[in-house]
């Protein structure tokens, strides 16, 4: 048996390599889709990712705490609030998860790139880069979820003030109307249901209300909730009709919808001409002049 080069050698390890950190990252998305049938909330209103210790996310939690050395930045925990993750461990196994993807995108591009007739150099760099940009796959999905997580809270908070409304209107108590709206609401936008159970546990665990009503402002990011929450507390300091509050609020919030849909529905005709020209336009021309002039370049061609 010839001896093995020092090339087949470091493709062996690199595969073996990616073979394992391939297969953990299986173990990571199975493990998350399982927990993501978990309940949402639990004792500590810890939500959407799993507690730290548990199987492979424990371990991306752990690698990302120490790549954090435990203190992720404020930005960084208040992104991935708003897009649903608001577990204690959530910046950690964010922070796991990109350094997981970067070794499995330097392995899988050291082996792509190592028939390739390149220097070391040049193979090292474009390794790192193909690292680098499967590094940047947490981030797509967090601003995805954050985007539609928005879009989510933005549709379904004018039926959540109405209900509102309607509660307080009957003579409800403002935290038994949040209550019972955050209940009701849960059927049509689980997203904006859990940022008010959430604000309610706060309250409960001893938080004054103007803060947990801007915490849940901060999660959202949604300007419309930062308006309803100071149109809450100001109607509650100065003793105006809270009633009165909302149902102007919902108001004004759908003619804002409206006059959105409104601008969109203008500006879709000059996104509409692009396409037209470039694919409408010249398959008309083509079947409308087409068969003239085929018929008159066979006319030239048989010479009139």
């Amino acid at each position: 048996m010839p001896p093995l080069s020092p090339e087949h050698i470091v493709v062996g390890i690199l595969v073996f390599a990616a073979v394992v950190c391939i297969g953990a990252a299986f173990l990571v998305l199975s493990a998350s889709r399982r927990r993501a049938l978990r309940p949402r909330l639990f004792e500590d209103g810890v939500a959407s990712f799993p507690v730290e210790g548990e199987g492979a996310v424990g371990l991306l939690s752990r690698v990302g705490g120490k790549a954090s050395m435990g203190r992720p930045s404020e930005q960084l925990q208040t992104a991935l609030a708003r897009a649903g993750f608001t577990g204690r461990a959530a910046a950690e196994i964010y922070l796991g998860s990109k350094m997981l993807l970067l070794v499995v995108g330097v392995l899988a591009g050291g082996l792509l790139l190592v028939p390739a007739d390149l220097s070391v150099a040049v193979k090292v760099l474009l390794a790192l880069a193909v690292g680098g940009l499967f590094s940047f796959i947490p981030n797509l999905v967090v601003n995805s979820r954050r985007r539609a997580r928005m879009l989510e809270v933005r549709r379904s908070l004018p039926h959540a003030a109405d209900l509102l409304e309607i509660c307080v209107s009957a003579g409800m108590g403002l935290d038994m109307a949040w209550n019972a709206v955050s209940d009701e609401i849960r059927h049509v936008s689980p997203a904006l249901a859990d940022e008010m159970a959430l604000t309610n546990l706060e309250i409960q665990l001893g938080a004054p209300r103007p803060v947990a009503m801007r915490h849940m402002a901060e999660r959202t990011g949604a300007k419309e909730f930062s308006t309803l929450v100071a149109l809450l507390l100001q109607s509650e300091r100065f003793g105006t009709s809270i009633a009165d509050a909302l149902r102007m609020f919902a108001g004004g919030m759908r003619e804002d919808r409206s006059q959105r849909a409104e601008e969109s529905a203008e500006k879709m005709s000059v996104k509409l001409l692009f396409p037209m020209v470039l694919f409408i336009f010249p398959a008309i021309l083509i079947v409308m002049a087409g068969p003239a002039g085929i018929k008159l370049f066979q006319f030239i061609s048989s010479g009139g």
